[in-house]
This record gives C-alpha cells, structure tokens and sequence, in this order.
C-alpha cells in the first residue's frame, strides 16, 4: 500500500458540459480522496484550471507567455479552492496551498507542506511552481518530490491509460499495463513530459495513468487495481 500519493487531476475533470463546475463530480472525487485519507494515506492533489483558462488559449490571443501562464495558474487555485471546501464540507481537513501569493490561501512551503499531511490533513496545491515555462506535468512531479509521494496518480479525462497510438484514430491501437519512464521517453509517447519524466525517474516515484470515467477508479488505482497503465522508474 502506498504512504503517500500525489493525485493529478485537470481542470476540465470537474467541469460539467456546458459550465467550468460540477457538484456532482466535485463531490464524487472528494468522497474518493476521502475514502484514501482514512487508510491512512497522506493526499496532495494538484489540479489544473484548464475548466477557467488555458494558458496556450492566451497566447493564441496574442499575450506574452508569462502573462499567459499567470493566468492559468491563477484558475488553479480557484479550482483547489473549490476543492478544498467540498473535502471540508463533508469531513476531512483539507487545506488550500499556492505556489503564489493569493488572499486566504497558504504560500506553499515543504516543511509546513509534509507537517500537515503527517496531521491527516489532504493538501490541494495550486499555483503550478509559481513560476511560468514550467509544465502542468512537471509541475505535479516537483510537487510529489515536495511531499515525499510514492506515485502520481494521473487521473484522465476520455483515455484508460497509455496506449502505442491514438485510440480514437486507432481501433486497433494497444494499451499497455506496464511501462518505465524510459520507455516513455525511447518511444515518444505524450502521456508526461520529457522533463517530468526524468524527475520522476530520479526521485524514484512511480506514475498510475487510469481513466476517471468510471466509479471510483481513483481508489481502485491506489489499490493497484489493474484499471490503467503504471509507469515504473
């Protein structure tokens, strides 16, 4: 059993159709994440704001990069705000902590990070790095080197784990149950980054790539369920 995970999950994951936010998915995952805090599992979670702003939609609108990715990790800590305050509403601590200044919630620091984790708090952590050019990829792997996780969930939208193709272009196309992070890297597949990889790698933390389609696939994967892909270092 895992000690402690980093669960990554994107903005357009609690969206609805037609509206950034959905109560019922909101509530789902955190009932999840719940379930995972009370086997004694230390949470982060880092979530995208992709369901608000993208920062590449920015640029195409003709804004400079950093402004751009300011943007989006501002639509982040929204998004971990809204998730914080559903973990609270039904029983767990929960905490916001951003990697950039933001009013009521915590600057993130490593120390006070892994002191509430140890206290059973789940920490949702916006913010990205708090720097621009930096990765939603790779910016989860920094902060599960941060909290000391043994894995990164990396909970899709649309996809059950990692496949040689496009298996939507490809009916044909397989799916792996096993790979390492450089097989990732040797056969150019898209699931993470180049530089998120490497960092995994280094820090000897697994990755779990499963599909969020499907009910309570986040603790199934935390079970070692087969339901998805791992990525071993």
């Amino acid at each position: 059993m895992y000690k402690t995970v980093l669960l990554k999950l994107s903005g357009e994951a609690i969206a609805a159709s037609d509206y950034p936010f959905d109560n019922d998915i909101i509530e789902s995952i955190a009932y999840q994440i719940k379930e995972i805090s009370e086997m004694g599992i230390r949470v982060g979670v880092v979530i995208g704001g992709g369901n608000i702003c993208r920062g590449r939609l920015f640029e195409q609108m003709g804004f400079e990069r950093v402004q751009s990715d300011y943007a989006g990790m501002l639509g982040t800590i929204i998004n971990a705000l809204i998730l914080s305050a559903k973990l609270n509403q039904i029983g767990v601590k929960a905490k916001a902590m951003s990697a950039i200044k933001a009013e009521s919630v915590d600057l993130f620091d490593k120390d006070e990070a892994n002191k509430l984790l140890d206290e059973g708090y789940v920490l949702i952590l916006g913010g990205g790095v708090g720097k621009p050019y930096h990765s939603t990829d790779t910016g989860s792997a920094q902060r599960a080197v941060d909290i000391n996780a043994d894995v990164i969930l990396m909970a899709k939208s649309g996809v059950d784990g990692v496949y040689d193709s496009d298996p939507d272009e490809n009916p044909n196309a397989k799916r792996f149950d096993e790979l390492t992070f450089n097989d990732i890297l040797d056969l150019g597949l898209k699931v993470i980054d180049s530089q998120a990889a490497e960092l995994c790698s280094k820090a000897k933390i697994e990755a779990f790539v499963f599909s969020m389609s499907e009910d309570n696939n986040i603790v199934k994967a935390v079970k070692n369920e087969t339901i998805g892909t791992h990525i071993k270092f």
